[in-house]
């Protein structure tokens, strides 16, 4: 799950009450789908800090909170505003995410030169996805990448 530092960090994460953040603001269909239909309570992610200086894996979290509608795109004036959407069929959704932990800074750069990370959708040429699902195998060798 991609956020901007500059919006929410992993730093601002770990501030937080709970240390946990509503992910709101997706809107894309497919980001938004990923979210509704297979992120289940306890499944973990990678928190990608992107459009910085730096951009990479920065932490891991867990999903704790199944998706809901997310707030924002009934503020009229607010840059996630959505005039079509209502309470009644919200069209936007977001999940809970906790800490889990911080991590070393896994960079994009980084991700790139390991052969073993090919496949990850978040290296796909033209992927501009803030949330995509990560295959387990890739899963296994981020997380020993990252504690080793």
């Amino acid at each position: 799950m991609k956020s901007e530092p500059s919006d929410v960090s992993i730093d601002d994460l770990a501030a937080m009450p709970n240390q946990t953040v509503d992910w709101y603001g997706v809107r894309n269909y497919q980001a938004r789908n990923f979210m509704r239909d297979q992120m289940q309570l306890g499944d973990g992610v990678l928190f990608y800090h992107s459009n910085c200086d730096l951009p990479g894996i920065a932490g891991i979290c867990e999903v704790s909170q199944l998706a809901y509608p997310d707030r924002l795109q009934f503020i009229k004036g607010h840059k996630y505003f959505d005039a079509k959407s209502t309470p009644e069929n919200p069209r936007w959704l977001n999940v809970d995410v906790k800490l889990v932990r911080k991590t070393r800074l896994l960079s994009l750069k980084e991700m790139r030169e390991i052969p073993e990370l090919a496949n990850l959708r978040i290296l796909q040429r033209g992927n501009r996805l803030s949330i995509t699902p990560v295959d387990p195998i890739d899963w296994q060798f981020i997380m020993s990448l990252l504690n080793g």
